[in-house]
This record gives structure tokens, C-alpha cells and sequence, in this order.
């Protein structure tokens, strides 16, 4: 096998409800776990908002595409996802009628772009105005104009965490987070050029420097820095001046972040910490099911023997597999045998 770590695949997710989204290129997968227990997938090709401009080759401005893209298809996934889990008696109401009537077909990409223009906008209102509006309620107290800029970026940046940790005590966002911790192992497995198995995938890590939780720590930090350089007087300006660099911060993000998935530098590793110790909070161990739906999700959509063969010099064939799951079975029987022999002692 070569010497080579950590070597960039090209594919990144999302988690769901009770389930895996994985894309790879124009191609992307949903994988869930149904009430019944069967893991259903769905595959399907997503083209960018600007499919085919020369826009998304610019650095700093692709990544404002990007993340549009990321938003949309992340709401469409968890909508898909959600769907096994609604209640079947639910009634469609008036409002849905109407929905539907107005725009037919297209229902449901109409309601995923209002969810997500609507949810941009939020996120807007609580990490951007409210701690510009905190920061303001201090400025008959203190004069300085760049202490207050810092204080300003240490608010977002708290308010952002704590938003995160208040999420995660709830019972599907914690769900979540597991099976985010099985995305970030899936990939961090084939990455380290190991087989996809569920053994390969359980040791592998669930912290991944490409995650979007470092990306919207990086967005608080660049903007911090932003807001600091670039300053006006009028109250209103300062408002509006915040929602327009939006853009700019986000491509510079996503530069970073980009930069952070393809090189192992020092100080690579360096810029990417603060990203991957919030991942503590947004990622959680999981367990072989949640890692079972990870890999039907990669799977649909990439040929991970390919790519160990390719980059790391070696092919996987069905015997080795078929030893891995010969392992792996005899684990799960020692595993029942040492619960019985408990419980019997019980």
C-alpha cells in the first residue's frame, strides 16, 4: 500500500432524519432507516444554481454558489427524509390545497426555496443583527470603537455555540448528530484508504475538517475579522453593511474550508482546530445501524473500490470482504453470548 493519509475523495453529506445524504459531484444519495427497519435509498442528480457557469471556477465566489447549493439540498434531503416519519393520519390542510393548486408539480421545490430563503434569513437576525444589537446597547459605556467591534465578534461566536448546544438536547437532533458522527467515519474511512466496512467505519474518526459545522465556524470568525477592518458611522449602514459582506465572508469560508479537505500542512491543521473541537458538540458516536445507512448512502453513489485502487494502490476483493464479515459475526455472537452469560448472572 502507498504511504498516503488522508487523501481528498470529492465526496461530502449531511446527515437526516434517521438517515445518511451523500453527494458526489451531480449525483446524490439519501439513505434512511424506516420505521420497519429496511434502509431505503434514493438517488438522484442535483444541478447547481449556476449548472455550467464559469462563476463556480472563481475562487471566492464560488463558494457563495456553494453554499446556496448546500442549503437547498440539504432542506430537499431532510424533507425526503422526514417523509417516512409523518403522521399518516394527518389531514391535508386548506393551505395545502392551495400550495398545490398554485404551483402543481413544482410544490415542493417552491416550499423547500421559501423554507430555505426563510431560514437564511433567521440565521441572519440571530448571528448577525442580535449581536450587533447587544454590542450597541454598550456603546454609551464604552467609547472605543474597536473594543466594542471585538466584543461584537465574541458575541456572535458565543451565541453560535450556544445555539449548538442547545439543540443538541434534543432527542432527534442528538439522533442526528450520530448519525452526522457516521457521515464524518465513512468518509474519514475511505480517506485513510481503508475498506467500507462497518469494522473500518466504527474506528474511524468522526471529526472531518470539511465538515459544514467548521464552515459556519469559520463564517463567525471571518466576519469577526470583516467587521472589525470595515466600519461606518450611521446605525442603519452598520446593519446593512453586515447583511451585504454576507456573500464575501461566505467565499472566503469556503475557500478555507476548501483549502482545509486537500492539504494536511501545519498550519492547515492549525486553522482547522476551532472547527474540529466544536465538532464534539455536533457529532456523536454511532452505533453499526446508523454506520449501516452511512454506507448505502456512499455506495449509491461512489465507487469507493475504484478510488482504493487509484489512490492507494491496492484492490479490495469480495474474499477479504467476505473475512471482514466473518469477523464481524463472530463479534456480534460473542457479543450475545457475554450479554446472556450477564444477564444470567443477573
Amino acid at each position: 500500500m502507498r504511504n498516503k493519509r488522508n487523501c481528498y475523495s470529492g465526496i461530502g453529506g449531511q446527515a437526516v432524519l434517521e438517515g445518511i445524504m451523500m453527494k458526489n459531484k451531480d449525483q446524490y444519495a439519501v439513505a434512511v432507516r424506516k420505521p420497519d427497519g429496511e434502509i431505503e435509498v434514493e438517488t438522484d442528480t442535483y444541478h447547481e444554481v449556476m449548472h455550467g457557469s464559469k462563476l463556480l471556477q472563481i475562487p471566492f465566489v464560488r463558494g457563495i454558489f456553494n453554499f446556496l447549493d448546500s442549503m437547498i439540498l440539504g432542506m430537499r434531503s431532510i424533507n425526503y427524509s422526514a417523509s417516512f416519519y409523518e403522521d399518516e393520519e394527518a389531514k391535508e390542510t386548506a393551505a395545502d390545497k392551495v400550495f398545490n393548486k398554485l404551483f402543481q408539480d413544482k410544490a415542493e421545490k417552491v416550499f423547500t426555496g421559501i423554507v430555505t430563503v426563510l431560514s437564511i434569513m433567521l440565521a441572519i437576525a440571530i448571528f448577525m443583527i442580535l449581536p450587533y444589537y447587544l454590542t450597541s446597547l454598550l456603546h454609551d459605556h464604552i467609547r472605543n470603537d474597536s473594543l466594542l467591534a471585538i466584543i461584537e465578534g465574541v458575541l456572535r461566536v458565543f451565541i453560535f455555540v450556544l445555539y449548538v448546544l442547545c439543540i443538541s438536547f434534543m432527542k432527534d437532533i442528538r439522533r442526528m448528530y450520530m448519525y452526522h458522527g457516521a457521515e464524518h467515519k465513512c468518509i474519514n474511512c475511505i480517506e485513510r484508504g481503508r475498506p467500507l466496512t462497518v469494522r473500518n467505519v466504527m474506528r474511524s474518526s468522526k471529526q472531518h475538517k470539511r465538515c459544514g459545522t467548521s464552515f459556519l465556524l469559520f463564517v463567525m470568525l471571518v466576519s469577526v475579522v470583516l467587521f472589525f477592518f470595515i466600519r461606518v458611522e450611521n446605525p442603519l449602514y452598520r446593519i446593512l453593511i453586515r447583511i451585504a459582506l454576507i456573500p464575501v465572508i461566505a467565499g472566503i469560508s469556503y475557500e478555507i474550508i476548501r483549502l482545509a479537505g486537500r492539504s494536511n500542512h501545519i498550519l492547515v491543521r492549525i486553522i482547522s482546530a476551532p472547527g474540529l473541537w466544536l465538532q464534539r458538540l455536533t457529532t456523536r458516536e454511532p452505533d453499526k445501524e446508523m454506520v449501516e445507512v452511512a454506507i448505502a448512502a456512499v455506495e449509491a453513489v461512489f465507487d469507493w473500490k475504484a478510488y482504493l485502487f487509484e489512490t492507494f494502490g491496492y484492490e479490495v476483493d469480495d474474499s477479504w470482504l467476505k473475512d471482514e464479515e466473518d469477523t464481524k459475526e463472530q463479534e456480534e455472537q460473542e457479543e450475545h453470548e457475554d450479554q446472556e452469560e450477564q444477564e444470567g448472572k443477573a
